[in-house]
């Protein structure tokens, strides 16, 4: 891998394979995208796996068997490139549209839940609204500091 948002991992899923809406985690966007948020201190959920993995984490993480990208997150901060955090985000919304997308950190609520707002942001809905829907959706715990909350309502649509 390279860089603080470097890729890694083999070719991209199968084009036109999304997620079980009712799978664990799986949140589902105003345009039908289906993406999967996880904690990655948990096992990895039964089923089919990631074509593609946004990684937010402190550090680099361990290598997988899909494509998979990394954005420097610290854990209860913001992204350490917000530039290259941006761009990955929208990549991962780009690809939900035919793909098995999976965006994740160590406990899967708070840089998480953030970027599944993002996501939403992307998405349509009003970056005021996305936090709540979000929680509503995906889980309560989700986006935990104040910092993140304003990330996402600062995120560009």
């Amino acid at each position: 891998m390279t860089g603080a948002s470097g890729r890694h991992g083999a070719p991209a899923g199968v084009p036109g394979r999304t997620w079980d809406p009712a799978a664990a985690g799986v949140l589902r966007l105003p345009s039908g995208r289906l993406v999967r948020g996880r904690g990655l201190r948990r096992p990895l959920p039964e089923g089919p796996r990631p074509a593609f993995a946004l990684y937010l984490l402190g550090a680099e993480p361990p290598a997988v068997d899909w494509e998979s990208r990394w954005v420097r997150w610290p854990d209860f901060r913001l992204p350490s490139d917000r530039t290259a955090a941006a761009e990955a985000l929208r990549e991962a919304w780009e690809r939900a549209a035919a793909e098995r997308v999976e965006l994740a950190c160590g406990g899967g609520y708070g840089r998480t839940g953030t970027a599944l707002a993002c996501l939403a942001v992307l998405d349509g809905v009003p970056a005021r609204e996305a936090v709540a829907y979000v929680r509503e959706r995906y889980s309560r715990r989700a986006v935990e500091t104040p910092w993140q909350r304003r990330f996402v309502r600062r995120f560009p649509a």
